[in-house]
């Protein structure tokens, strides 16, 4: 640990989760580094009392904890070589994303490096980020967590430690298995308010019969909503969500289960995207259905 009274936390990305995650650590007394490839998302986070690095390289020096918040497992990888240089031996590395199989290949490069790796993808968005309700999943050594479970608690309301190896990937297969169910979900909704359109149903008698049953949820409610308002202000974009679709049905083959359903939420993912809705939240996933 540093000498300072707070622990220094670097934390590279500072996307959709990135952003509220150095917000939130620096308000619960963390001090924290933030770096972003596209430095203008990092800059707002100097007014919460975070230190903007130009580099993964500056953001990490000097770092008692190391946080990953990226699209994917190459550009996890990318960016921990670019921090190497900053790197000491004993850091532990938080890796937050939803990297799929890839996992194996950071904790290989951590334990080459000396780095104490934690592999904690989390559940949730843009709010719950915002709002420091992220679900953690991680597996880690056990004489680390008390370093680590601070962090957590700032910013998630759960932690569910499911192996003390990061390197196992038991945490990051636990997410794949938690993105299809978000995937059927998001698609659940959006064919059955397209359906809604194309047989002249109002789709609002259909989110009613639905509101307050069985089938009712949070997400349902922001799924149909975002739908039915067209505000698609993105929480999770429909090309993130078709990266995780992707990763699922990766990690699925070699495991020789079939994913029938989430290989077509994947397509409707790509079509959504190619008719330019890539940007949007997932919800636009609904584009999909439609020829024109």
């Amino acid at each position: 640990m540093s000498t300072s009274e707070a622990p220094v936390v670097a934390v590279l990305g500072t996307g959709t989760i990135g952003f509220p995650v150095a917000r939130n650590l620096a308000e619960k007394g963390f001090s924290v580094r933030a770096w972003n490839r596209t430095a203008s998302k990092a800059q707002e986070l100097a007014g919460h009392g975070v230190e903007v690095a130009d580099s993964p390289a500056e953001a990490v020096r000097e770092a008692d904890v190391v946080v990953t918040v990226l699209k994917d497992g190459p550009v996890v990888s990318d960016t921990i070589k670019a921090a190497e240089p900053g790197l000491r031996e004993g850091v532990v590395w938080v890796q937050l994303s939803t990297v799929g199989e890839d996992v194996g290949s950071l904790a290989a490069f951590a334990a080459d490096r000396g780095l104490v790796f934690v592999d904690a993808p989390v559940q949730g968005t843009r709010q719950p980020a915002e709002n420091g309700q992220l679900v953690v999943m991680a597996a880690g050594p056990r004489d680390v967590r008390p370093k680590v479970q601070p962090l957590f608690d700032a910013i998630g309301k759960r932690t569910l430690w499911v192996g003390e190896d990061g390197a196992s990937g038991a945490a990051s297969r636990l997410k794949l298995v938690l993105n299809t169910w978000v995937i059927a979900l998001t698609h659940g909704v959006g064919e059955s308010l397209a359906l809604a359109k194309g047989l002249g149903v109002d789709p609002a008698h259909f989110v009613d019969v639905v509101t307050g049953g069985p089938m009712d949820n949070g997400y349902f409610q922001l799924k149909s909503a975002a739908v039915l308002t067209e505000d698609f202000t993105p929480s999770f974009t429909v090309d993130n969500a078709e990266k995780d679709a992707r990763l699922v049905l990766d990690a699925a083959e070699r495991a020789g289960v079939r994913m029938d359903s989430t290989a077509a939420g994947h397509a409707r993912f790509a079509r959504a995207s190619a008719r330019g809705h890539g940007g949007q939240d997932m919800a636009a996933g609904y584009f999909a259905s439609f020829t024109d």
